[in-house]
């Protein structure tokens, strides 16, 4: 008899690196539930390519901003897989203001997705891995932000902070049902290919200011999440990987 396959969820996995954590399950044997909000058609074109690599797909659209939006996701993958064994909290908006020009509009509109919409969906799915009795696991995708400064950034990193925060705390609430809660804080992710040579060389010159001279791929981040949820890493949790390139390491002193 064969063995059900796991299945993952992963937020915002139409484009960009949710693309890539969805494809990464995929590879490794997960039916993949794919959510979008608005990018129906690149949500499609990930179903069909989850669907090219012989597993399951199915697209739920919604809005994890709000709790209506939550409860659609999950109530939709429950709907359609049965079971959830990983849940990738990766949709997140980036905003950038200088702080004395930020609005409340500005603040909940980050902190509605980045934060709220992050922490509900971890917690419908740890209710529905709770009641499975199986287990299961939790991950943040967060930002290097969340330890680095950069100007314009105070609610973003804000939020990327208390992801990495909320991430120990759930995980010591949830380890007694066998749940473990682990984070990725990612820095500069190639999400596609440079438009124009513009581009390119602003790609080049920020790079060249990352140790290892490179931004990420979105598929390293969705091997890393795939690591993580796995048995290899199962006495992991409570802790965020930061993929930066080593980003935060250098500091760079004027000599005057």
């Amino acid at each position: 008899m064969q063995a059900e396959r796991k299945v993952a969820l992963v937020t915002g996995s139409g484009r960009g690196i949710g693309r890539g954590i969805a494809l990464a399950f995929a590879r490794a044997g997960y039916d993949v539930c794919v959510n979008y909000n608005r990018s129906a058609e690149k949500a499609e074109a990930v179903v069909q390519e989850i669907r090219a690599v012989g597993v399951r797909a199915e697209s739920v659209q919604a809005d994890i901003s709000t709790i209506e939006g939550v409860d659609a996701l999950y109530d939709g993958a429950r709907a359609a897989f049965g079971r959830l064994d990983v849940s990738v909290a990766n949709s997140g908006i980036t905003r950038m203001r200088p702080f004395l020009e930020t609005t409340p509009e500005l603040y909940d509109e980050v902190m509605n997705t980045d934060l709220k919409g992050l922490y509900f969906c971890s917690q419908r799915a740890a209710r529905l891995m709770a009641e499975q009795g199986t287990g299961g696991v939790l991950i943040h995708i967060s930002s290097n932000h969340a330890e680095g400064t950069w100007s314009n950034a105070t609610v973003y990193a804000a939020a990327k902070a208390a992801v990495n925060k909320l991430t120990k705390n759930m995980a010591l609430d949830l380890a007694g049902y066998g749940i473990r809660v682990v984070g990725i804080a990612p820095g500069y992710t190639l999400l596609g290919e440079p438009k124009d040579e513009q581009a390119r060389e602003r790609i080049a010159g920020v790079a060249s200011r990352i140790p290892l001279g490179r931004f990420a791929t979105t598929d390293e981040v969705g091997e890393a999440a795939v690591y993580l949820s796995s048995d290899k890493a199962g006495y992991m949790t409570g802790t965020t990987v930061y993929m930066d390139g080593g980003a935060l390491l250098p500091v760079w002193a004027d000599k005057g």
